[in-house]
């Protein structure tokens, strides 16, 4: 009897814990997800260790999107191709919550090995006193830089030294519809050249299509830095603070109210599409072919024209027709070695900039987001001469780079201000978007720029 029952109560529990084990199974997906999971575990404790005997490097970057996708790429290869380093890439949101991020943590075990930082927050990073000039590796393993993209070093080179490593650097062209050139009886293979063709060619196309509008300038500080380094006006004065800290706007009434001009006579023309700030909405726009031409960043090439149900044109910024072109400055941005961490760890981070400078890096990185390739080599790789094949835009966005004129307008200016500077160019113009005068929106423009300048020194106690 006692045999009986003992067997009856061992039978009953077998059957209970199968009952657990069936809910567990369905809780996770079934028995061979549950497997599935402890086997990746298993891999990833022994991808841990595998790096746990590399030297780790933290990459904070403002990456998004297809560039994004593009870098990690990039850092997959390169953490594949040699077993020492394994570079960990980090999105940080735009580049200017990575910068404020990086400022938060600067100097403690919480700051990256390197940053990927805006052309305009160089300044702010040099004065941070939180990196280490990438200008001591270069020495150091007497790396050659004068290989690199003249056009682009010019910018990066301060005072005959090298504080970050360019990286992923882009202009602004203009984008231009084909198909409503045609249409409009314009020549699509002769863009417009200066701010008077440009006007000209939008009376055009609004009389053969008034559904569409001629051109659109999004109220943004850099564009209206690129329009004034094309006529060869300086930002700042001071050689654009590559001679000295600038203490006032570079510019002249002429060269700044050109701009400011040139978009109200679109207005008045009734040629011009305000889309205020939204460069997002303002792409949407020409897509859509409510706007015929549209200034924008190189790097949004491979988008804008992967995605037009039209023939893209892409071209050079226009200039006044009373001034001869100078040229475009770079935009982008660049990486920094931060300071404070062990040699090794910065040893390593180096090792992984002169990579990303390779030809065959940044002719992968060119392709496959449109922004420039910093070594100049990269253009003879097969992979760019068959993009080109197909995609022969790219090309312009290259040449309109190469044939800039090497001048102080074109390498840029550098002040710490130049964030908040920009945003105040971006009021002037909104206000003029919106129905304001363009003598009052100028003037205000300038006395607060130069009154940032003014504030910016005295915080730092100049």
């Amino acid at each position: 009897m006692r045999k009986w029952l003992l067997g009856l109560i061992i039978m009953m529990v077998v059957f209970i814990a199968a009952g657990c084990n069936s809910n567990d199974a369905d809780a996770s997906g079934g028995e061979d997800a549950s497997n599935e999971e402890n086997t990746s575990n298993d891999s990833n404790a022994e991808e841990s260790e595998a790096d746990d005997e590399k030297q780790v490097v933290t990459f904070w970057h403002a990456m998004g999107g297809a560039a994004q996708e593009a870098l990690n790429k990039i850092v997959e290869d390169y953490n594949n191709s040699q077993d020492k380093i394994q570079v960990n890439a980090e999105y940080q949101g735009t580049y200017d919550e990575a910068l404020t991020k990086f400022h938060t943590v600067a100097g403690t075990d919480s700051a990256p090995t390197m940053i990927q930082v805006f052309e305009i927050g160089t300044m702010s990073m040099i004065n941070s006193g939180h990196i280490e000039p990438i200008q001591n590796y270069v020495d150091k393993d007497d790396y050659d830089m004068s290989g690199l993209e003249e056009n682009i070093i010019n910018y990066y080179k301060i005072d005959d030294k090298f504080y970050s490593m360019p990286f992923n650097s882009s202009t602004p062209v203009m984008y231009y519809n084909k198909d409503a050139f045609e249409a409009a009886g314009l020549d699509p293979e002769n863009p417009p050249a200066t701010y008077e063709e440009v006007e000209e060619a939008g009376k055009a196309i609004a009389e053969s299509n008034p559904e569409m509008k001629g051109f659109a300038l999004q109220a943004y500080g850099w564009l209206f830095e690129q329009l004034l380094a094309n006529q060869g006006a300086l930002l700042m004065n001071n050689d654009n603070g590559r001679s000295d800290t600038p203490t006032e706007i570079g510019f002249t009434e002429e060269q700044g109210k050109s701009i400011f001009n040139w978009v109200q006579n679109m207005i008045d023309d009734g040629t011009f599409a305000n889309y205020g700030t939204n460069g997002d909405n303002m792409v949407s726009g020409f897509l859509a072919e409510d706007v015929a031409m549209f200034m924008q960043s190189s790097a949004s090439a491979r988008n804008v024209i992967d995605n037009a149900p039209f023939e893209v044109g892409v071209a050079f910024i226009p200039h006044p027709e009373n001034t001869e072109r100078e040229g475009v400055v770079i935009g982008g941005a660049s990486l920094w070695m931060v300071d404070g961490k062990n040699q090794a760890e910065k040893d390593a981070a180096w090792e992984f900039m002169k990579y990303l400078q390779t030809p065959e890096v940044q002719a992968e990185w060119h392709v496959g987001t449109g922004y420039f390739a910093i070594n100049p080599d990269a253009y003879d790789e097969q992979v760019v001469q068959d993009a080109y094949e197909t995609m022969p835009q790219l090309r312009v966005t290259v040449d309109q780079l190469q044939s800039t004129t090497s001048s102080f307008a074109t390498q840029g200016a550098i002040m710490d201000m130049i964030p908040e500077g920009r945003r105040i160019v971006e009021t002037a113009l909104e206000t003029v978007y919106n129905g304001g005068g363009v003598e009052e929106a100028y003037q205000t423009a300038v006395d607060q720029l130069n009154q940032s300048i003014k504030n910016a020194n005295t915080a730092r106690g100049e």
